[in-house]
């Protein structure tokens, strides 16, 4: 086994590769850009070393500074993780030279595979089913425009050179398609520095199926089964399962077949994923990731296998661990991606520290693979991705109802995050039947994101308990530092001289005031909220949660203080409140006019318009990039043009104003 190897990368797969590597009793090295000094991986690494400022073009893809540190530490081999620079054949090729292993496969096997075009020709060459479209080289968009028109509309635009939902677009008919084309190689050139697309038939109802593959330098090559990853918001992944349900023994061998074919066929070596679109009974390839999967947990916990470890082996030159007769399923297992995103704004990617962090307790059955702490901060700079959540049950059933227990136990405050809407997923009733398709979350996309509606009275009583409770305990602090510990004005319970014992505490719930009267008893509260009265008691734990009981229901909760407000985390979702002080003006916010603000921060890449120009509603003004993903800002209404604020390369803050659009409204 080697002795030290460098992770080329950052985040929850850094320190993924480190615990494996430790396990294996082989040290690690880490780099770090500025931005990521203090970070989780710099932390578990045996050592760790500065490449550059926080943009990843200066850090993460900086090759020549990663080989130098690799030199410098004596690390015999280089794990890429994924992203970054994992299918650069170059960096490959690099390491090499500078006499270094690259966990990974063959810089031909990357270049091959990395370019979907010339992949789908070696495919289709070793008889592995295609997507009808267009897959050639010719770029003029009059050629692509063509292509669109003789494949049929729907099509789906997507970069040759990369993944991850960026540089793709779903075009429906021919009036769209210049627009489309334009952003998607714009978001293409950002991601990969290639803005080759392609052309394929959009699939209306299809299913992501992939298969994890794994080959040797001996010329060995199995499959470990396949991935359902179906489930997806703007062309990424949230949750994925494996096995994938609903496969027949029959269709899991052909597939699996065609997925060694595909790694045969470009000479792989390695961990890799080959993706397929499953629709109906048929399936067809869609490209080939030569790297490891951000999901390879739930392949890891169905097959008991160390996928790392197979890596590591496979790069010292030793055989495949496994025969392919001898890997076998056990079990169901999910993983959902929690990310700082706003699922309410689109998905929009959010920033900030995290202010509260807890995880479900690990267990067999239940693992998290994560790249952050509590008190790091989410940067613009990177995927915003929290933790990966991976559960394991002895069939799907069991494995989805963990996993809806183990989202209930997940706390974050600070940036928004998608906990939230992962806790609707899991529990709609199409997830629990296996009716899943890429357009799932669009199809019960009113079920998954309601408009946000008044907190629940539950909600409301565990934020008035939490007061009362951390007000009794300040009470009885204060009492015991006091030269009269018995004295009235030391006494919390809510006792007047000859009245009943009751008072009232105002809650701030959005745009409504909620006034709660408290009726103080021996063994806690009674409670009169909008829907009725509740009687309440409860203790706040050592470790902060709250333990309630609601009319004899036994309710765990966190209650965490920020900003001024208190967000109450229930069963996975956040309600954000504030206790409001009565003698405080309530000032109603002024009017934004037509102010058109930066829903994120970001770059600018392209703009649209110019002072003076008159647009229409739904007109595209501004096209912002945050982490390699284009956001464009249309009109809400028809108007005039007055100023534009930023150009082209700008990088702005969340909330600046863009551009000034005049409406009838606003004239």
């Amino acid at each position: 086994m080697f002795d030290k190897i460098l992770i080329a990368n950052r985040g929850e797969i850094a320190c993924r590769v480190m615990r494996t590597a430790r396990r294996l009793g082989v040290r690690t090295v880490a780099v770090y850009s500025d931005a990521d000094a203090e970070a989780a991986h710099v932390a578990l690494a045996d050592e760790a070393y500065p490449i550059g400022p926080a943009p990843a073009a200066e850090s993460y893809l900086n090759g020549d500074a990663i080989i130098a540190v690799a030199r410098r530490t004596g690390a015999q081999a280089v794990h890429p993780g994924y992203g970054f620079l994992s299918e650069n054949a170059d960096f490959a090729e690099a390491c090499a030279a500078a006499g270094l292993v690259f966990i990974g496969p063959p810089p031909p096997a990357i270049r091959t595979m990395g370019s979907k075009i010339a992949a789908k020709a070696l495919m289709e060459s070793a008889g592995v089913p295609l997507v009808p479209g267009y897959h050639g080289d010719n770029q003029d968009p009059e050629v692509l425009a063509g292509a669109a028109g003789a494949t049929g509309f729907p099509v789906l635009i997507k970069a040759s050179a990369g993944g991850g939902g960026k540089g793709m677009r779903v075009v429906r008919n021919a009036d769209e398609f210049e627009t489309a084309l334009a952003a998607a190689k714009r978001e293409a050139k950002a991601a990969f520095g290639d803005d080759h697309v392609l052309i394929e038939a959009y699939l209306e109802r299809p299913r992501h199926i992939e298969v994890q593959v794994f080959a040797d330098k001996r010329g060995n090559t199995v499959h470990l089964f396949e991935r359902d990853c179906s489930i997806q918001r703007r062309h990424q992944k949230v949750l994925e399962e494996a096995p994938a349900p609903g496969l027949t023994a029959s269709q899991r061998a052909r597939m699996g077949a065609a997925a060694v074919a595909a790694a045969h066929a470009c000479g792989y070596v390695g961990a890799g994923t080959v993706e397929f679109i499953y629709e109906g009974k048929d399936f067809f390839f869609m490209e080939m990731n030569t790297r490891l999967q951000v999901e390879h947990p739930v392949t890891e916990l169905i097959t008991g296998q160390d996928l790392v470890e197979w890596q590591l082996r496979v790069a010292l030159g030793d055989p495949l661990p496994l025969k392919q007769n001898k890997i076998a399923v056990s079990g169901h297992a999910i993983e959902a991606r929690i990310y700082a995103e706003d699922p309410a704004r689109d998905f929009l990617p959010a920033t900030g520290r995290l202010i509260h962090l807890r995880l479900p307790e690990t267990m067999p059955q239940v693992r998290i693979d994560a790249g952050v702490r509590e008190g790091d901060e989410v940067s613009v700079h990177y995927d915003p991705m929290i933790a990966k959540l991976i559960v394991w049950g002895e069939d799907r059933a069991a494995a989805v109802g963990r996993l809806r227990a183990a989202l209930a136990a997940t706390e974050i405050v600070g940036p928004a995050n998608n906990v939230g809407f992962l806790v609707a997923v899991a529990g709609h009733p199409a997830f629990a039947s296996s009716a899943v398709d890429t357009g799932f979350i669009e199809r019960h996309r009113e079920d998954l994101l309601p408009p946000p509606g008044p907190a629940p009275d539950d909600v409301l009583a565990l934020a008035c308990l939490d007061v009362l409770l951390r007000r009794r305990q300040a009470a009885a602090e204060r009492a015991l530092r006091s030269s009269e510990p018995h004295s009235p004005w030391n006494d919390s319970r809510g006792w007047r001289l000859n009245v009943e014992t009751h008072s009232q505490l105002e809650l701030r719930d959005g745009d409504r005031t909620v006034a709660v009267v408290v009726h103080y008893r021996a063994d806690g509260y009674a409670l009169d909220l909008p829907g009725g009265r509740i009687e309440v008691n409860g203790e706040i734990t050592a470790s902060g949660a709250l333990r309630a009981v609601l009319d004899g229901r036994r309710v765990s909760a966190a209650v965490i203080r920020h900003a001024g407000d208190m967000v109450v985390i229930l069963s996975g979702i956040s309600h954000r409140l504030r206790l409001a002080d009565p003698l405080d003006a309530v000032a109603d916010e002024p009017a934004s006019g037509g102010r058109m603000t930066a829903p994120m921060p970001g770059k600018v890449v392209k703009v649209h318009v110019t002072p003076g120009q008159n647009v229409l509603r739904g007109a595209p003004l501004i096209v912002l990039e945050a982490m390699k993903m284009e956001h464009a800002i249309a009109a809400p209404s028809a108007g005039r043009v007055s100023a534009v604020h930023y150009a082209a390369g700008d990088v702005v803050e969340e909330g600046v104003e863009l551009l000034t659009l005049e409406t009838p409204d606003h004239v």
